[in-house]
Parts: C-alpha cells; sequence; structure tokens
C-alpha cells in the first residue's frame, strides 16, 4: 500500500469516534455479512449501489476493498452498480487522485473502464459506470449497500442479494461547478472511507 494512501487512513480510522452510534449499528450489519463469509470460508461480494454508479458507489466499492486489503481479509471483492449507466465522474476520479491514487485509463471512452491502484501493482480495482444487474457483478449471495436513498427506492427488489443495506450519503454532485466542489469530494470520500475501515475493523480473523 502506497505511504500517502497508508497514512491517509491512519488519519480515517482516528475519526471513528466521529460515527454515530445509530449509524455504527448500521455498518455492523455489513459486517456480520462478511464476518459469516469469512466464517464459512467464503468470498464475501460487497455491490455499492447509487443511481447513476459515478461517485458515491465508486467511493465505496474502492475503499471497501482498500479497508479489506489493510486488515487483511483477501477473500474480499467489492462491486459498484447503479440504477442507471453513465460514467465514472472526474470529480470523483480527481478525489482519489489527489488522496493518493494511481488512476489509470487507455480507452479514452466517456464511459471506461478505470483502473485504480493504492500501492501493489497486482491489486486493481476496475472502475467504470453500469447497472447493479451487470454481468460484471455477482449475481447470488452478495450484499448490496445502498449509497443513495434514490437508488435504495428505485431498487425495491434486488435479485440474488443475501443482505440488503442502506447507508445514503449526501452526494457531491450537488457542489459540481462551485468553490466548493473539489472539498466536498474529498469530504464524501472521507466520510466512505472511514465507514469502510469502520465496517472492517469489526471483522475477526476464522
Amino acid at each position: 500500500m502506497s505511504p500517502k494512501v497508508e497514512q491517509y487512513i491512519s488519519e480515517a480510522i482516528k475519526s471513528f469516534d466521529t460515527i454515530s452510534e445509530e449509524r455504527k449499528n448500521v455498518l455492523k450489519k455489513i459486517s456480520a455479512y462478511v464476518q459469516q463469509k469469512v466464517n464459512e470460508k467464503q468470498t464475501a461480494e460487497l455491490i455499492y449501489i447509487c443511481t447513476h454508479n459515478s461517485r458515491r458507489s465508486h467511493f465505496g466499492q474502492i475503499w471497501a476493498k482498500v479497508a479489506a486489503t489493510y486488515y487483511g481479509f483477501a477473500d474480499v471483492e467489492t462491486y459498484s452498480g447503479g440504477t442507471d449507466a453513465t460514467a465514472f465522474n472526474p470529480n470523483a476520479i480527481r478525489a482519489i487522485e489527489t488522496i493518493g491514487f494511481s488512476v489509470t485509463n487507455e480507452e479514452g471512452k466517456p464511459n471506461a473502464v478505470y483502473s485504480v491502484q493504492f500501492g501493489d501493482s497486482k491489486t486493481i480495482i476496475k472502475c467504470f459506470s453500469k447497472k447493479y444487474d451487470d454481468k460484471a457483478n455477482p449475481k447470488q449471495g452478495f450484499c448490496a449497500v445502498m449509497t443513495c436513498t434514490e437508488a435504495d427506492g428505485a431498487c425495491p427488489y434486488i435479485d440474488g442479494v443475501a443482505a440488503r443495506i442502506s447507508t445514503p450519503y449526501n452526494d457531491p454532485k450537488a457542489f459540481d461547478g462551485t468553490p466548493q466542489q473539489d472539498a466536498m469530494y474529498l469530504e464524501r470520500s472521507k466520510q466512505i472511507a472511514t465507514e469502510c475501515l469502520y465496517v472492517f475493523s469489526q471483522i475477526k480473523k476464522s
């Protein structure tokens, strides 16, 4: 893991006490899903879902994988999806690059596949915008983490889900084109990073 990302993680962990008890109880439901998979020696699969699979869901996919790696859980795969497909938002990409991630895109298409790395070249997170039921996402036994209330309402039923947990976040899109834009994307990433790290801090090795 790159030193810059590791330092960011250390600072985020210090923020666990800023998470309300009510929110922690919701996050522990994600921990319980992963814990069960760990106990059963199966791969835990987490899909982070928001409306356009452009910002919050990508932050969730990335930070959940980083958190799993940081706490030593190798059998965790993370994904993202939306009720519609758009593109991985450039402001979200800029935020994670600022934090210390390496992001590459060799396709040059509007909705390209981005390779996101946080240190070890073997650990690459593939990010692109897609519907939650896209063929790239798992079909059975996964945990759906709903990152916005709109997506939660627009997806009344998700086939194959083992657990569905709602953890809505405010959309940084509201600040696009304003002087607060970059700061709000970084703030949302930090919140999601902190909560993903908390989730994996609650899981015990089998």
